[in-house]
């Protein structure tokens, strides 16, 4: 955990932390770094693919048991509210963190409903396989009462229309930083970043470790589908960002937040909102930096709270869901992590709280509108290999 991150958190207080294995910097949306194996667990993650078809455990509203297994992105919670939720309620609570949704899948998987978690934090897109495969647990909603503290507009999405399966742990988007010193006009669109990665910052541009992010970036500067799987636009995606970008990007990086923007070590960056926000509070010299949400069209992530199936303590992962959505609780999480956490007067709350930069955590209908979700279709091997050309190509 980064120790600079302390004084942002007005609302939290640095106190006993409960065991977290394995905790990662930050936490990574759609990993598809991993696709290249990954596919082939989606794959066994299909009907027919030996997917679990063991039963799922179901909460009763019985008494909670003593402890819980949180399975989840690392760095990703408050600590406070775990630490509350015990001092309140009882379980004891235990943080494990993965490093992508194809890593948590193959666990599941493998375990056959015996692993011996509870709660679960996918990304919604890998929901529905997840779902059809027995993976998840369906809610005993009447157990999840503070769901009504939750905005309708981050309920009932595609991945789970009902919210049977699962609810908004979090969500953000993706855009750029840049160094105001170095490029001195203003860049407002994902064209824009593509044509200061070639000239001014060339040399001195960094993009996200991802596929999603990189070729997501192609799709939505030429205001495009970026869920495509018309090879001639792959095709197309692949000569650009191979031949015409890759030579100026000198570092693949999805956290330029943790040192890059503090530390000045490059002057264009592709990062994710949150990320973005902890580099600029970070930074000695906030002015030098600018954030952009491109236009025309960027995307919308969301990762969710969700049960295991085979859960060992139901009772207590759905008390710790509900606990986690009290209005107090929601505060310390969105300034905690720095995404917006999905609940209602979200951004009236941070404002009376004085949260820095809450314009890098709350978008307005118009912003929001340019935003669009990922799906996961047959064209993700082609994207992997996109990926891995465009970083061999700028010598990664």
């Amino acid at each position: 955990m980064n120790d600079s991150r302390s004084a942002l958190r007005i609302l939290a207080h640095e106190k006993a932390v409960p065991i977290i294995a394995n905790e990662l910097s930050r936490r990574r949306f759609l990993s598809l770094a991993a696709l290249a194996g990954g596919t082939a667990v989606l794959a066994a993650c299909a009907p027919g693919g030996g997917g679990n078809t063991s039963p799922s455990s179901q909460a009763s509203g019985g008494a909670l048991e003593g402890s819980l297994s949180v399975y989840t992105w690392g760095d990703y919670d408050s600590p406070d509210v775990v630490k509350n939720f015990t001092s309140e309620l009882g379980p004891k609570v235990t943080l494990d963190s993965y490093s992508s949704n194809e890593e948590l899948i193959a666990k599941l998987i493998a375990a056959k409903g015996t692993s011996g978690f509870d709660i679960v934090v996918p990304t919604g897109v890998f929901i529905p396989q997840m779902i059809e495969n027995g993976l998840l647990t369906k809610f005993t909603k009447s157990l999840l009462p503070n769901l009504d503290n939750m905005d309708p507009a981050y309920l009932g999405r595609a991945w789970d229309p009902e919210n049977d399966y699962s609810v908004c742990k979090a969500w953000g988007t993706t855009g750029f930083v840049y160094d105001k010193t170095v490029i001195t006009r203003e860049l407002k669109t994902w064209n824009d970043f593509f044509d200061a990665a070639q000239n001014e910052a060339s040399g001195k541009t960094s993009m996200s470790d991802d596929p999603a992010g990189i070729i997501g970036a192609y799709f939505w500067a030429n205001d495009a589908d970026w869920n495509t799987q018309d090879t001639a636009q792959l095709d197309a995606c692949r000569a650009f960002l191979v031949e015409k970008i890759a030579p100026h990007i000198a570092a693949f990086d999805s956290y330029p937040g943790t040192n890059a923007i503090p530390q000045g070590t490059q002057v264009l960056m592709q990062a994710w909102n949150g990320d973005a926000r902890l580099g600029l509070l970070a930074s000695s010299e906030p002015e030098r930096w600018q954030w952009v949400l491109p236009g025309p069209q960027t995307e919308l992530w969301m990762d969710n709270w969700a049960i295991a199936a085979g859960a060992p303590h139901p009772e207590a992962a759905h008390a710790f869901i509900n606990f986690s959505m009290t209005p107090e609780n929601l505060m310390l999480n969105l300034d905690y992590i720095g995404y917006n956490v999905g609940g209602k007067d979200m951004e009236s709350a941070a404002e009376e709280a004085g949260l820095e930069l809450p314009e890098l955590i709350f978008f307005d209908d118009a912003q929001l509108a340019t935003m669009h979700e990922q799906t996961l279709n047959e064209s993700q091997t082609v994207r992997v290999e996109i990926w891995n050309e465009m970083k061999a190509a700028a010598g990664a």
